[in-house]
Parts: C-alpha cells; structure tokens; sequence
C-alpha cells in the first residue's frame, strides 16, 4: 500500500483525505491519505519518519509550505519563486517538491471559461493563495495583473515577489494600495477578470463574515468575470454582488478540487475523477 499525508496544524478540518481516499477507491489505487500534526517547529522529525515508513508523497498546508522548502532536494519554477511546497513526492528517498495552488486556479479559471492568458486580471490579496495565483498566471501569459494589498508590509512582501516573477515572465504587474478606491474602481474597470484571493467574506467558526473588498456594485459596471477562492460559504458577498451586477461567477471549490487534483497526477501518474468527487465528497452536481 502506498501512503500519502497531509502535514501542517492544524490538519483535522481537512477535506483533503476525503477526496483522495475516494479517489484511490474508484480508480482501485491501493494507496491510503492520512493526517500529521506539525508546526515548522515539527516538520524536519515528522519528514524524517515520513522517510523512514516510506510514504510515496504528502501535501503540506500552513504553516509548514516555507519550511518545506528547505527539506526538498528538487523544487519546481512555482515553488522556488514563491518559496513555497504543498505538494511533495518522494522518489527513493529524494523528495521532489512543487506547488499545485496556482495550477488549480488555472485549470479551475479554465473550467469556468474565464481568460488568463492575454488578459488582465485584478488580484485582491496577497497571502499564499494570492501569491500562488500571481505566480501561475504571469507564467500562464497574463497581460496585466493588478495586486491590491492592505498593509504596507503586504505590498513589500508582493512587490518582492514580483521581482522574483521579472525575470520568467513579461506580465505587467502593479502592486496597489487597497485603501485607493478610486484606483481600485479604475483597474476592476479595466479588467477582464476579478480574483479575491483574500479571506474577506468566509465563514469562520460558524458565522459568516458578511465583508467584501469591493465597496458597491458600481465597481463591477464593466462586468468582469468574478472569482472568489472561498468555498465555505459557496456564495460569498461578493459573488451575489457580482451576480447582481450580471458578471458570471465562480467560488473557490473547483480551485480546491483541482489543486488536489494536480497533486493526485504528480503522485500516480492519473487523473482524479474530479466529477465523481465533486458529486461525492462536496454533494454538488457533475459538471
């Protein structure tokens, strides 16, 4: 049996041994997902018994990706740019380590029909999802992307990024206050679509935060494609804003499928019967 983990903490809200574990049972993989506790604090003793039971690859989430660098002997472009891992393969004892976050956004962009490539997209956020997304897109040939940050450390830190983006892309990038409405209006007005990448509008210990980044619906005039990376709630309120305002709409549970997806394919070599799993583990129709 091959195993599979997912390390980070806290770990036990995860829907990730859900959706692989059901996926090696309908493709009849003999291969099990499982949970592991650790901070960064942890990582390196937990690897180390990772390797020695001879795990066939494991996903890492907060606060364990940046760490997970260090412990990698190979890194992809995404994750050596980013310094970041989700997804790590060990190959006789060598662990290959990559990034599926931003490949999710893609492949989750594409299923919905919404243009990257060429085009120009507003990015709100500039956490680790947000940076995944920055990082795939220019790669994938955006034109243009505008990132909105809130803090003045935030826009360093994505400036910083997009320095380190320069040299492997020609997308134009702006690193912008979130607090210039007027210039927020102007580049949503701009772009063919809008991203929040931010966790402004999810649902946190039962109640849902009923903020958005996006002032009023007088922002969305031009009607860009919207994208929110929340799927808990499924509609957030920027999703009925963008509804309202007759943009077509996407939440953030494809972007989460397919990222595991992606990692699935890094780990067998096959595809995760995503329909299947969407219908299964989130009870939400084939596509």
């Amino acid at each position: 049996m091959q195993n599979y983990y997912l390390i980070g903490d806290p770990v036990s809200h995860s829907l990730s041994p859900a959706m692989h574990n059901t996926a090696f049972s309908l493709l009849g993989i003999d291969a099990h997902y499982g949970l592991v506790t650790a901070g960064v604090p942890e990582l390196k003793d937990a690897v180390s018994r990772l390797l020695a039971e001879g795990a066939s690859g494991w996903n890492c989430t907060m606060p364990v990706k940046s760490a997970m660098c260090g412990l990698c002997d190979e890194l992809s472009l995404e994750s050596r740019i980013g310094g970041s891992v989700n997804t790590v393969k060990n190959v006789g004892g060598k662990l290959l380590g990559d990034t599926t976050d931003g490949r999710g956004f893609l492949d989750a962009a594409k299923e919905a029909g919404f243009a990257v490539e060429n085009a120009s997209l507003v990015l709100l956020g500039t956490g680790g999802a947000a940076s995944a997304i920055l990082i795939a897109s220019a790669l994938a040939g955006a034109a243009h992307i505008s990132v909105f940050y809130n803090r003045p450390e935030s826009g360093r830190k994505a400036e910083a990024l997009a320095e380190k983006l320069s040299p492997h892309s020609s997308c134009g990038i702006e690193i912008l206050p979130l607090a210039d409405q007027a210039l927020l209006k102007e580049k949503i007005g701009s772009c063919g679509l809008l991203v929040n990448a931010s966790s402004v509008g999810m649902k946190k210990g039962g109640a849902e935060d009923a903020g958005c980044l996006v002032p009023d619906i007088s922002f969305l005039a031009s009607r860009p494609d919207v994208m929110d990376i929340i799927y808990n709630p499924r509609k957030t309120p920027l999703l009925s804003m963008a509804e309202s305002a007759g943009c077509r709409t996407e939440n953030g549970l494809p972007m989460l499928l397919l990222q595991g997806a992606a990692s699935f394919r890094i780990w067998t070599g096959r595809t995760m019967p995503v329909p299947e799993i969407r219908r299964l583990v989130f009870d939400e129709p084939l596509r």
